[in-house]
């Protein structure tokens, strides 16, 4: 909710990115058509997307009166990631309730990481991934802002897998989830939300949502064919602006001033995604299907073999 209980009735600035379009995040023409985001950002599983997007329409309605046009308009924003292999995704599960009670439950503060809400059942580099958050404080020209990267990873296959530049994958151990009739292929995706408090634009925001593509890099993913990735940026500045009936006066900061918020998204979306490693553990899900958590000794001997680890 990107402005807390005021998210309804104050839109935010956002622009949205897919690097490969084999998923789905709902309602993004509009935010590229209007430069909005006029409601909260929903992550559930593939075959869940449709329940959810009902969830959030009937909680809109039970929020208050129409909105200006005199309809309870609602065009939500619902992103998605395959979770089939540990998840009965026919089965169904998700239903609209549960869409309400996320909303009405949101607040402010830190974040559960690992497989949690729509991360569950996600699984990043063959192994147990889920919901990863990070962030930034960057300066400005004396100003200081903020920039938080939240993401459901569930992409990429072990042997791609780098921490901090250090190619861990191929060394790290843990239950196979791919048969040899199920190769593996890669072929699952990220989500991405970046916030910031950045006063910037819509087409600014564009060029921070591509940019997560190059954290998503770092790690190792090579955005396969068969992968979704899709990334949404929004700021929470210029309050007002986007409920206002006249002209609005807007802030924003020069294009040639964006490179440390740039730099802030490739860092963040990189830490957030091995947050959401870390966060992972051992998992026996739908069918019996087991998946294994980052081996944190492995790791840490690997990253300290090759100097990553602070004294």
């Amino acid at each position: 909710l990107p402005r807390g209980d005021k998210t309804l009735d104050d839109r935010v600035f956002a622009g949205v990115f897919s690097l490969n379009g084999n998923g789905e995040m709902t309602g993004t023409h509009w935010v590229e058509e209007s430069g909005y985001l006029e409601g909260p950002v929903m992550i559930t599983n593939t075959h869940s997307v449709g329940a959810v997007h009902e969830g959030v329409i009937k909680w809109r309605v039970a929020q208050d009166g129409p909105d200006a046009t005199g309809y309870w308009w609602s065009l939500p924003v619902v992103a998605e990631t395959w979770d089939g292999h540990l998840n009965d995704i026919n089965g169904f599960h998700v239903r609209p309730a549960h869409a309400g009670k996320a909303l009405d439950a949101a607040t402010s503060g830190p974040v559960a990481e690992g497989g949690v809400g729509g991360g569950t059942g996600m699984m990043c580099f063959e192994l147990k991934c889920g919901i990863g958050t990070a962030s930034r404080l960057v300066d400005i020209g004396g100003n200081a802002y903020r920039l938080g990267v939240l993401v459901q990873a569930n992409f990429g296959v072990r042997a791609e897998l780098r921490i901090a530049g250090v190619p861990v994958g191929p060394s790290m151990p843990g239950v196979p989830v791919y048969t040899d009739d199920e190769p593996p292929d890669g072929n699952s995706s990220i989500i991405a939300v970046v916030a910031t408090d950045a006063p910037l634009l819509p087409h600014q925001l564009d060029r921070i949502a591509r940019r997560v593509s190059l954290g998503v890099a770092r790690t190792g993913g090579i955005a396969h064919n068969g992968s979704g990735d899709i990334f949404i940026a929004f700021s929470t500045a210029n309050e007002g602006a986007g409920r206002s009936q006249g002209d609005a006066a807007i802030r924003s900061l020069p294009n040639h001033t964006l490179d440390p918020l740039f730099e802030a998204t490739v860092q963040a979306t990189e830490e957030a995604i091995i947050n959401a490693l870390v966060a992972g553990r051992d998992m026996t899900g739908d069918r019996g299907h087991a998946v294994s958590g980052l081996d944190h000794e492995r790791a840490r001997a690997l990253l300290d073999k090759h100097g990553r680890l602070e004294p």
